[in-house]
């Protein structure tokens, strides 16, 4: 093989690993992303802080409970949330996510990234006033998040199969 053609085998191969590697640290970046951004959804969701929640959410976000129906709109998802899941002072959930249950899935355009998803399973404790915290239930989850101009917001949330939990379901 000529000199020539061996340079060329190798820049190829070279460019090529490289491409990899790139895509790698691409994936590798959206799954911290993802999971910081979930990390800190969570937080807000078990201490009820409506106020973080707001501007984690698209205009248009909908929510979809297997047993509590659609939720559909940025105003009507704040004010369940409100309402409902921190409408009680005397009661809250607290979500753990099951251990090595939760994955990122990139979604792309070509080659660029314009969302993931990210799934799981978690478990709920129930915390009254004045009463021991105790295992309430367990469920699968499934988020939709898109980058639009640089910010990544939840669109689209399904929380199904819910059930009840095990102490193996989940770690406090």
């Amino acid at each position: 093989m000529p000199k020539q053609s061996l340079i060329i085998v190798a820049f190829l191969l070279l460019n090529f690993c490289w491409l990899n590697v790139s895509a790698q640290q691409d994936l590798e970046r959206l799954n911290e992303t993802i999971l910081a951004k979930d990390a800190a959804f969570w937080r807000a969701y078990n201490k009820c802080d409506i106020s973080a929640f707001g501007p984690m959410f698209t205009d248009d976000v909908e929510f979809f409970h297997d047993k509590g129906g659609p939720t559909i709109g940025h105003e009507n998802f704040m004010n369940a949330l409100k309402n409902g899941l921190c409408g009680d002072p005397n009661s809250h959930l607290r979500r753990v996510a099951v251990e090595r249950t939760v994955q990122v899935f990139p979604l792309e355009n070509g080659k660029v990234i314009y969302g993931a998803i990210i799934s799981g399973e978690h478990v709920f404790y129930v915390n009254q006033k004045g009463k021991p915290e105790f295992l309430d239930g367990r469920a699968r989850f499934l988020q939709l998040w898109l980058l639009n101009e640089g910010v990544w917001k939840m669109a689209r949330i399904l929380s199904y199969d819910h059930g009840p939990a095990s102490k193996k379901g989940g770690t406090k």
